[in-house]
């Protein structure tokens, strides 16, 4: 998906709050801000895709702030209202139920605390696209299938589909290899606990939202060529891999938090998707 006119001041807000997230410094921060409000000037473009933007933002941020993980403190606050919230749930135990719970997690933002969360997770999810169905009828017990991490506290949610899913399936479960604003590292996973709870794990290679698979490692690559299924969790993976020809194994899910990709799939802005690409 090509950015829209609404991402250029999305883009100039994320500048603000990496920075701010990234350093204490007022002298450091005014420069990552201006760095950074100048890659965005330099690099906006219809025809380019926003988190190949966002991602030089980070890498900028990062670089002048000496701060290699600028939303550590959120996705540690992340890590701590997903395990409160998910202890003593019992979710349906069938795909479509565990798929809710899954994207119910997608629900989370940046600065939404646990009051919000909590209400959200009361809310039941009705997706505006669904083709859950569809995806299940894929399965089966040789099916390789790649699950697409988003948001670290999520894992919270994924980990009850994933249990369910490696009953009918292959499954592994891909993270970022380093810090991309607050999306699953390798190493939050570890921190979360729920890292020997999975058979296999991998990274995208890659600091970037979603993936940019022109920077993705070989292993990943592989990993997305070979797999007969993908479940992407996020607008990121959305917004990426939409890109390219669907071959109807994808299946994007998410809540369509922003204007620009609502519209382009023709929902209400925050309505759930599980949409096969």
């Amino acid at each position: 998906m090509k950015a829209a006119r609404d991402c250029y001041q999305c883009l100039r807000q994320l500048v603000y709050q990496a920075a701010e997230l990234a350093t204490s410094d007022a002298l450091l921060r005014a420069k990552a801000i201006e760095e950074g409000l100048k890659i965005v000037e330099q690099n906006f473009s219809y025809d380019e895709i926003t988190i190949t933007i966002a991602t030089k933002v980070h890498s900028a941020v990062k670089e002048i702030t000496g701060n290699p993980d600028p939303y550590r403190g959120m996705k540690d606050e992340e890590i701590r209202i997903s395990r409160e919230l998910c202890q003593g749930l019992s979710p349906a135990q069938d795909f479509k139920g565990l798929l809710e719970l899954a994207v119910l997690g997608n629900s989370m933002d940046f600065f939404s605390g646990a009051d919000s969360i909590k209400g959200e997770l009361g809310r039941p999810v009705k997706f505006a696209i669904d083709d859950s169905d569809k995806f299940q009828e894929k399965l089966g017990h040789e099916t390789n299938v790649l699950y697409l991490a988003d948001n670290t506290g999520e894992a919270f949610f994924d980990l009850p589909l994933i249990k369910w899913l490696e009953q009918k399936a292959k499954v592994t479960y891909v993270v970022k290899e380093s810090p991309a604003a607050n999306d699953l590292t390798l190493a939050d996973l570890k921190r979360t606990g729920l890292d020997s709870e999975l058979k296999t794990v991998i990274t995208t290679g890659t600091a970037t939202p979603g993936v940019i698979l022109a920077l993705a490692s070989e292993e990943f690559r592989r990993a997305l060529e070979s797999a007969d299924l993908v479940l992407a969790k996020g607008m990121g993976y959305c917004e990426a891999l939409s890109e390219f020809p669907g071959e109807g194994k994808i299946l994007f899910s998410f809540k369509a938090k922003c204007q620009p990709v609502a519209d382009s799939l023709g929902v209400p802005l925050n309505s759930y998707v599980a949409m096969l690409w």
